[in-house]
């Protein structure tokens, strides 16, 4: 009896994970009108999301980033349009939530965990004004004012050095967002970010701009084991 009450729980906590991931999507692509798409999730997964196994759906078998990516469909697929998000978290509960970013969407800076924490700190005590952060195990994204490579080039080309393990997901990249759960782990919000508007319940997060938040990441991720050098998906 004990079994079938284990087994009864687990099945709703699956069910409640895919549901999430499905109200995650929707939020993201019709009241924030960020586009997104699923990723293609990891190669042993129960239907609603319960990872089994380390490895990628994908046919590379030494895949860096297992279950964090897309593939079927493609980046170019995302899209806004809630039949679509619908669909296809309704086939695929256990995907994981991407954010197309770039565009009119929101882009991203990423750095290891441990310096993500460190620039966090440093952040809080200039009193400055954060939007979004996401964690994984590995490492925390920073959501940033869409930015173009041209403005991003400018900005690093003035750096005297730019430490390797920082990674810049604009135009033509992609995130990863909560409550996505991939072979890396589970994805969660380390700050959700105040809202752009005065309606909590419709406005999308208010974004920094790229600038104001770069050399706190430069100099955390400098300060990190391997100084800065290690990339660490």
């Amino acid at each position: 009896m004990r079994e079938i009450l284990g087994r009864r729980r687990r099945l709703r906590l699956r069910r409640k994970e895919a549901t999430a991931r499905l109200d995650a999507a929707l939020t993201c692509a019709t009241v924030w009108q960020w586009p997104v798409l699923p990723g293609v999730g990891t190669a042993q997964a129960s239907p609603y999301g319960e990872s089994v196994g380390p490895g990628c759906a994908c046919p590379e078998p030494d895949c860096a980033v297992p279950g964090a990516h897309p593939f079927d469909p493609g980046l170019l697929a995302a899209t806004t349009d809630e039949r679509m998000v619908r669909w296809w978290w309704t086939n695929r509960p256990a995907a994981p939530v991407l954010l197309a970013t770039g565009g009119r969407a929101p882009c991203a800076v990423s750095l290891p965990a441990v310096a993500g924490a460190r620039a966090l700190s440093a952040l809080d005590a200039l009193g400055m004004r954060l939007g979004p952060v996401v964690a994984t195990p590995t490492r925390w994204s920073l959501l940033v004012a869409p930015y173009s490579l041209e403005r991003l080039g400018e900005l690093l080309y003035a750096k005297d050095w730019v430490p390797s393990s920082l990674r810049f997901h604009g135009e033509g990249g992609y995130l990863l967002l909560p409550p996505s759960r991939t072979g890396a782990g589970q994805v969660r919000w380390e700050r959700r970010g105040a809202p752009l508007g005065t309606s909590a319940s419709a406005a999308a997060p208010w974004l920094p701009d790229v600038e104001a938040v770069l050399d706190a990441l430069v100099e955390a991720s400098t300060g990190a084991p391997g100084g800065g050098s290690r990339l660490a998906y």
